[in-house]
């Protein structure tokens, strides 16, 4: 089966248009990974660029990677009509069986409705869910976002969901749905050190009024006022422009000087690894997600789980030992619990890279891509033809 896969290349997400290799999130790589493990699927992965950039043509045996060069003109500002073009182009020349757009973010999921081919989109992030929620600015990005969003959905052949509660927040606007949740990258699944842990809790994610890191460090601070020894170790993207961000460099200063709490910055994938190897929980309490990916990487190596009941992340902690949830604005439960675990010594979870590894790994989830685009493709075989 010959796959256009339609995804963002992190290199124009991140301006890093130097490097010569290139990157994706980590859902879309982690998939990428799990094709790659399948030699019946030919795999074209297409990636618009605002620069034209240096590009290897295959990223595995069975994968191709094509770089499109698209003037500033040709995205949101236009509605992706230049990413549109360039990408049915190159479809033109690939042609595939089907044409899968990674996400609704950006141009993926619009330029995959418009390819011309059997088409599937999958959500990361549920956009107009998000301009909702966040009262996105008329006109602003997220509220455009949002829109297309709406207008990409009801014209695709299907739409892959990670949660149950993606799914009913897609329902209602596709014309299929399918529950496939996000793959894990392979290397989550290498074997895990053995040995005691130290009391350090991970916070993993952008640095944003979503994810609530502000709201985690007075959690930190009320703890370190019950004398329990720990360090709050937070890790990812951090934009100093930001107000959200920049309040919380404000207030992590005073507890980076007590020991309790520190910013490692953004880390590629085996010293992320490392670090969940070195800690001993993950505190994940988002005020909205689509999956949680971050939740299963972590159980993937055995962490505790502290989260809130939101989006899939009750779908990924189901039959979890050690994961524990709580309603959203619950911080007093939150802190209670945490400091309960620390009074017993802070054991360790067990059982997590196990169930994960049945559910996530990539070519497990890979698999059930190829049997879903299968679907489509037989169900549009059966449709009489239009005269």
């Amino acid at each position: 089966m010959r796959i256009g896969l339609l995804s963002t290349d992190s290199r124009q997400h991140f301006g890093n248009y130097a490097a010569a290799t290139p990157s994706f999130g980590t859902a879309p790589e982690a998939l990428i990974e799990g094709f790659a493990a399948l030699p019946e699927a030919e795999v074209h992965v297409i990636s618009c660029t605002q620069q034209p950039m240096q590009s290897p043509e295959k990223i595995a045996d069975n994968i191709w990677f094509h770089s499109l060069h698209v003037p500033k003109i040709g995205w949101m500002r236009t509605l992706y009509q230049g990413c549109i073009r360039a990408t049915r182009k190159k479809l033109r020349e690939i042609q595939p069986d089907i044409v899968h757009g990674q996400g609704t973010e950006r141009d993926c999921a619009i330029s995959a409705v418009f390819s011309g081919y059997p088409n599937v989109v999958t959500i990361h992030g549920n956009m107009a869910e998000l301009a909702r929620l966040f009262h996105a600015r008329f006109g602003s990005y997220g509220w455009l976002a949002g829109k297309l969003e709406n207008f990409t959905l009801k014209r695709s052949g299907g739409v892959f969901c990670n949660s149950a509660y993606t799914e009913s927040l897609i329902h209602p606007r596709a014309q299929e749905t399918w529950r496939v949740p996000n793959a894990l990258r392979r290397a989550l699944f290498d074997a895990i050190p053995a040995g005691t842990r130290p009391c350090i809790l991970l916070n993993v994610g952008v640095i944003t009024q979503r994810k609530r890191q502000l709201e985690l460090l007075d959690v930190a601070e009320k703890l370190r006022r019950q004398g329990l020894k720990f360090e709050f170790h937070f890790i990812g993207r951090l934009n100093s422009s930001d107000a959200y961000a920049a309040a919380f460099v404000e207030r992590l200063k005073p507890l980076e000087t007590e020991g309790c709490a520190r910013y490692l910055g953004e880390l590629k994938t085996p010293e992320l690894i490392r670090r969940f190897d070195s800690a001993a929980a993950l505190v994940h309490f988002p005020s909205e997600e689509s999956f949680g990916l971050v939740v299963a990487e972590a159980l993937s190596r055995n962490l505790k789980l502290f989260g809130s009941r939101v989006g899939g992340i009750a779908d990924i902690t189901e039959e979890a030992t050690g994961a524990e949830l709580f309603e959203v604005n619950d911080w007093n439960g939150l802190t209670e619990a945490i400091a309960g675990w620390m009074a017993k010594g802070h054991p360790q979870a067990e059982g997590g890279a196990d169930l994960m590894r049945k559910r996530y790994h990539p070519t497990v989830i890979a698999r059930r891509h190829l049997e879903i685009y299968a679907e489509v493709l037989s169900s549009r075989s059966l449709q009489p033809l239009k005269k």
